[in-house]
């Protein structure tokens, strides 16, 4: 979020002004959150009566945030004797150390003072500016500690406050009354505990403590983790930026959820998708396989184990649907909203499959995949046996919940994403042409599972006439002859949604298109309708509903761009795969280094640099996947070396560019994405 400093540990994270305060509103996500709850919605420092104003921040290391600030406002500052340093730390619990100077040359007699506030509101009710909660909150004052609590029913949650200083201690913070001499300086320690409560006291929060038993964890942890991945040996200073940025972003997001303890996934984004979602989860580790491998393992076993084994209305749960979204906050427990997981999407159970098959041609790990088995074949199962709502055999959606569930449940899941080129909206159920793309993929790769590694010739044959059946028949029903492009879905009685839009570059990489119909895709995404010079956008200029600043109608994705300059490079079209990559990688350096969730859609001609999407989550997981799998783009594929360099036939703005020291030599079988499309058909 513009104008904003965060310090994260997955799903744990502070929001607060460059001062380091936060004093929030109703519907702003700043303050202090984990697992899906606001423990802190006040913190703001006052010296003398004076709030803090910030000089310089450094926030280049996403568990720690340092501020250097002066009491006052920025307007009178002529020469500060006074100067203070808030140096905060991020993990399980909030920590933040504070150390005033005195450079003048008197004697200062000093009140410093926090205050301190925690609404324990639910992020869904900060989004969605929810009225008044129904629980009772508390505030407890002991002699060296300001406990805040609230309940309702079985839910608890917590926040106690204290100081390594001694404080005095009231119901709206705590103050230190301070003689500093001059030259001298004065420090203290503060801690925010954060405590999820079970009806017999055990808090939840424990055993991520133990995971961060020590200030060094996160450090260590970062260190190990970028030293893991292959090292960027280039001329470009700019992408050597893009790519740290991306792992350094990618090792915030982790986090441990409570039902798979130990082990760390992804978390979608900053600040209202700190929490693991299915399709984000899956096509970030797609993206970054080949750099960060480790993230891929643990996301299928915890989709895996939460995978859906009944039918319910109210979570949109079938048997083999692999979830949308998993909340931990007041709201699904208490089942105002669906996320206890909800499973309202229609992409999440034929990626399952795609990443399952993606990590064994890379890492050979055939063990995973036995594991998995009855999983990914509950994914399948899902695509036929749920997922057809008119027996046309195309992969559909309407949803169940009509009170909160998903109106539209493909990756462009806002209410208007998909829409006639006319502006009209279709009615339901909807088949999004990507979603098939998906669907075919899963088909092919469970095939190639099950012949190479569950030995079910049976099993094989049938996924590969499924998949034959459905490339024949998409080709037929979504093709526009007279337009050269493939429809952006169906409606329900089978017309055309004839929206130019991004979609239409996942089919490439899914390889659902027959070769002679990919130039015409191409010269539509490369056109000046769709291609901004920043990037493809999501919705054609032109389009009824197109708006540069919409957020699925016309921004340009940075996740969306990575997987069509992915597809073009399999279909040979490298040269515009490469003027894909350069316009995402030089966007970055407008945003140092750290791709947004989206910016706006308006041609490079007109404004020269990216324009900043309002309320674009910044970190985003599959934003930061992007940068890696642009670069795997122009590299091209070659696991059995030990490096791969850049391929000759693919120009390249950033002079050489070449990964050295790929994890583990990996690469048993073939590189998937370097066969001819036609090769996927059966």
């Amino acid at each position: 979020m513009h104008g904003t400093v965060a310090c994260i540990d997955g799903n744990t994270f502070m929001v607060s002004d460059t001062s380091g305060d936060v004093e929030s509103s109703p519907n702003a996500p700043v303050g202090l959150f984990a697992a899906d709850t606001r423990f802190l919605s006040r913190w703001m420092l006052f010296v003398n009566g004076e709030c803090m104003t910030a000089l310089s921040v450094d926030d280049s290391q996403y568990y720690e945030v340092t501020f250097f600030v002066v009491p006052g406002a920025a307007v009178d500052y002529v020469e500060a004797d006074l100067s203070a340093i808030r140096r905060r730390r991020i993990g399980p619990d909030l920590t933040e150390s504070v150390t005033i100077f005195n450079y003048g040359e008197q004697e200062m007699e000093l009140d410093i003072r926090l205050e301190v506030a925690a609404d324990f509101a639910d992020i869904f009710e900060i989004k969605f500016d929810v009225g008044e909660k129904v629980g009772r909150h508390y505030t407890e004052v002991g002699p060296n500690e300001l406990r805040l609590g609230y309940r309702r029913s079985t839910y608890h949650r917590e926040v106690v406050v204290t100081a390594s200083e001694p404080a005095e201690y009231d119901p709206h913070g705590l103050r230190f009354t301070v003689r500093l001499g001059s030259g001298e300086q004065w420090s203290t320690r503060l801690q925010a505990t954060m405590r999820a409560l079970r009806p017999d006291g055990v808090d939840l929060r424990s055993a991520l403590r133990a995971l961060r038993p020590d200030d060094s964890t996160l450090p260590r942890s970062l260190r190990a983790w970028v030293a893991a991945a292959p090292t960027l040996d280039t001329d470009s200073v700019a992408l050597q930026q893009v790519y740290h940025r991306s792992l350094v972003d990618l090792a915030a997001l982790r986090f441990a959820p409570l039902s798979l303890s130990g082990a760390t996934v992804p978390a979608a984004g900053l600040p209202w998708f700190m929490t693991l979602f299915g399709r984000d989860s899956l096509l970030t580790c797609l993206q970054t396989l080949p750099v960060t491998p480790s993230l891929t393992p643990p996301t299928l076993r915890i989709l895996a184990s939460l995978q859906g084994v009944r039918s319910d209305d109210v979570l949109e749960e079938d048997p083999g649907r692999i979830l949308h979204e998993l909340r931990y906050g007041e709201s699904a427990a208490f089942e105002e909203q669906p996320h206890s997981p909800y499973y309202g999407t229609v992409d999440a159970s034929p990626l399952f499959v795609v990443l399952l098959d993606e990590y064994e041609r890379w890492s050979g790990d055939t063990a995973l995949v036995r594991e998995l088995e009855q999983e990914a074949r509950a994914a399948l199962a899902w695509i036929d046996d749920y997922a057809d709502l008119t027996s046309t055999g195309y992969v559909w959606y309407e949803r169940r919940n009509r009170a909160t569930g998903l109106e539209n449940q493909c990756w462009k899941d806002s209410w208007d994403s998909i829409s006639y080129a006319d502006g009209r909206l279709p009615g339901f159920p909807r088949a999004t042409c990507e979603t098939q793309g998906y669907a075919y993929d899963a088909k092919i790769r469970g095939a190639r599972l099950a012949r190479t590694v569950w030995g079910d010739p049976y099993l094989a044959d049938r996924l590969e006439r499924g998949a034959a059946a459905l490339y024949d028949r998409f080709n037929r029903d979504f093709w526009l002859a007279d337009r050269g492009y493939y429809a952006l879905a169906l409606d329900h009685d089978g017309t055309p949604v004839d929206s130019l839009s991004s979609n239409i570059g996942h089919l490439l990489w899914s390889g659902i298109v027959p070769p002679e119909r990919a130039p015409q895709l191409v010269e539509h995404l490369m056109g000046r309708e769709l291609f901004s010079g920043w990037g493809v956008r999501t919705l054609a200029e032109g389009q009824r509903r197109y708006n540069p600043l919409g957020y699925h109608n016309g921004t340009v994705w940075p996740f969306d761009n990575s997987f069509i300059a992915w597809g073009l490079r399999r279909y040979g079209f490298t040269s515009e795969a490469g003027r894909i990559a350069e316009s995402i990688l030089s966007a970055a350096t407008f945003f140092e280094g750290r791709l947004p969730e989206a910016f706006g859609g308006f041609d490079r001609n007109t404004t020269r640099y990216p324009v900043r999407y309002p309320t674009a989550g910044s970190p985003q997981a599959w934003s930061s996947g992007a940068s890696v799998l642009l670069l795997r783009t122009m590299l091209g594929l070659n696991p059995h070396e030990d490096h791969l360099a850049v391929d000759p036939a693919l120009p390249s703005a950033f002079g050489r560019i070449a990964l050295l020291d790929i994890p583990g030599r990996w690469g048993k079988a073939d590189a998937f994405a370097r066969q001819r499309p036609d090769q996927h058909r059966s």
